[in-house]
């Protein structure tokens, strides 16, 4: 499937990744935006304790490495057909 369909895929729930992607195990989660009170680093000394932090919703991946980290599209990935669903 193209990009869109897998933005829309995760918009649904669901984990998507690519078949080019080597690394075994690798997919994107969306993270929902949250709210919540700041109580440690490194938003502590940036917005303060008891600040409410704005979370926005973002893509997240898992890595081959079990690591969860933020995504960034390349233009080859938003130009790519080969996106999949990934199993729960």
């Amino acid at each position: 499937m193209d990009f869109g369909k897998a933005i829309e895929a995760l918009k649904a729930g669901k984990r998507v990744c690519r078949a080019g992607w080597n690394g075994k195990g690798m997919f994107l989660f969306l993270v929902a935006g949250s709210q919540f009170k700041v109580n440690r680093e490194p938003l502590l000394s940036i917005l303060g304790e008891g600040a409410v932090c704005e979370y926005h919703a973002h893509i997240d991946m898992k890595t081959a490495q079990g690591y969860v980290v933020p995504w960034l599209a390349s233009q080859v990935d938003m130009l790519s057909e080969d996106w999949e669903v990934v199993a729960i």
